[in-house]
């Protein structure tokens, strides 16, 4: 910690040399002989000049240097821990990993183990609105059924469908839902957490857990389930373990997993720091009480007067708390308030004020905030922003920047394909209609009453019409997506 020890704006700390000016003077000021000297005879100044009383030793002066000090050191932002980025999400990722082995179709918990998986997938999405969540679903194998996305519509749509008869292969894989799970991480680049809804982990499995590998072990001890030796393998790899509850207390511990994992990776891996100036607004407290003392108060109250006349501030912010909070602190504030308009005019940090536009529904603006930022987040958001105005073009090459900065990134990847596709359709609305192009040949029964039998050429009908016309339920489209994964896995 002391090693990580640094100031944010350090050049605030050349503001260190006011401190000992002014205290240098206020003993010039209180020089009474010094000043007349001068004027009057050496002899007659001493009978002339009446000094203070020289027991008073707080004096104004040294009171306000040492406020000086005290704020000069907050403005530099001292600091030695780091913290989140301020957008990606407001809570870590999760992925999703369940059990689909046929012993999760086991009726010890009811309705069965894996409807009971599902509800309490239903919980923790609830309990994680705006963060992003992936699906990934195994037995003998592994397989994704949702990337990351914050859709939790989408997430309940597939994971409604999951069921054990849809799984290639029979027989449970940890390990390998473990490492299809760790490369949806990577891929997204930011620190997540694994959650495995199982009734069992293999011995095998034991090296592929790690702390940041959550297990919500569901089943009873009459149904066969060993949730002793479940806790004994994930112990030795220091996962955590909880056994499904019928209240939310596992939903709960989940949640809490998830966050000390996050913020345990971002403190380690995380570039922005944590600005700890504001400790020192309890000393500085400490010292403005003195400025009640009689004959104070006036001179300290005037000089601050004076300092927030000099000091621009803007309209917009002026106020109270401009005294204790920054203009980024104040906008966080109204952020988790909800009131996402008064937090856009707060915020400086582009990325922040970006986030707040987006919420409010201002887009175009937003979009303009993101686009001074060039890290992969930020292009990631401004594409989505482009994205709800309809500027599909501008919008895919975002995305496409996006995706140059963070490889493989599946959020950017699914809504570039969206703007691609919205792109072209737009094209092709705009596009003018030949003049000189045949309409198709038209036939019409002059009697209006009766319909001409003709042939189609099914072959002349456009792929998309057929796909309209192809409705698959999630569950068999998952089995058909397993089932070819598997077989070219076996290749």
């Amino acid at each position: 910690m002391i090693a990580e020890f640094h100031f944010l704006r350090p050049w605030w700390l050349l503001a260190q040399l006011v401190p000992p000016l002014v205290v240098w003077l206020a003993l010039r000021a209180g020089d009474l002989q010094g000043r007349w000297k001068g004027l009057i005879a050496p002899h007659l100044l001493q009978n002339l000049i009446i000094e203070p009383d020289a027991k008073n030793h707080a004096r104004p002066s040294w009171l306000l240097a040492v406020v000086i000090a005290l704020a000069v050191l907050g403005a530099a932002g001292p600091t030695w821990r780091r913290e989140p980025p301020p957008f990606v999400s407001d809570t870590a990722s999760l992925v999703i990993a369940v059990d689909l082995s046929p012993s999760m179709d086991d009726r010890d918990v009811s309705p069965s183990r894996i409807e009971r998986a599902k509800l309490k997938i239903r919980d923790v999405l609830a309990a994680r609105r705006g963060a992003r969540t992936a699906i990934v679903a195994y037995s003998g194998t592994a397989h994704l059924v949702v990337p990351l996305t914050e859709d939790n519509e989408l997430i309940q749509s597939y994971t409604d469908a999951l069921a054990t008869r849809i799984m290639p292969k029979p027989g449970k894989d940890t390990a390998a839902a473990v490492l299809l799970a760790h490369t949806l991480m990577s891929a997204d680049g930011m620190p997540g957490t694994i959650l495995l809804i199982t009734d069992g982990v293999e011995a095998t499995a034991a090296q592929a857990l790690n702390r940041n590998v959550v297990i919500l072990g569901i089943g009873t001890a009459e149904g066969g389930v060993d949730l002793g030796g479940l806790k004994h393998i994930a112990a030795s790899a220091g996962s955590p373990v909880a056994s499904i509850t019928d209240d939310d207390a596992d939903v709960r511990w989940v949640g809490r997993q998830v966050r000390t994992n996050f913020a345990a990776a971002s403190a380690a891996t995380g570039d922005r720091w944590r600005d700890a100036g504001w400790y020192l607004l309890f000393p500085l407290v400490i010292a403005f009480a003195l400025t009640f003392r009689r004959g104070w108060i006036v001179r300290v109250s005037g000089l601050m007067i004076v300092a927030k006349l000099i000091a621009p501030v803007p309209a917009d912010a002026a106020g109270f708390m401009d005294l204790w909070l920054t203009q980024d602190q104040q906008g966080r504030l109204a952020f988790e308030r909800g009131d996402f308009t008064a937090a856009a005019i707060l915020f400086t940090d582009p990325m922040w004020k970006g986030t707040a536009l987006y919420r409010a529904g201002r887009f175009k603006e937003a979009a303009q905030s993101f686009a001074p930022l060039t890290t992969p987040d930020a292009r990631f958001n401004r594409g989505n922003a482009l994205l709800r105005l309809g500027s599909y073009e501008e919008a895919v090459a975002a995305y496409r920047q996006a995706l140059q900065r963070r490889k493989d990134w599946p959020e950017a990847e699914a809504n570039l394909a969206i703007a691609e596709r919205l792109l072209k359709l737009q094209q092709d609305d705009d596009q003018p209609q030949d003049p000189n192009e045949k309409p198709d040949d038209l036939k019409v029964d002059d009697k209006g009453k009766k319909g001409k039998a003709g042939k189609v050429d099914v072959a002349e009908q456009p792929s998309e019409l057929w796909m309209r016309n192809i409705v698959v339920s999630p569950a068999d489209l998952m089995a058909r997506k397993f089932a070819i994964e598997a077989e070219r896995n076996q290749r």
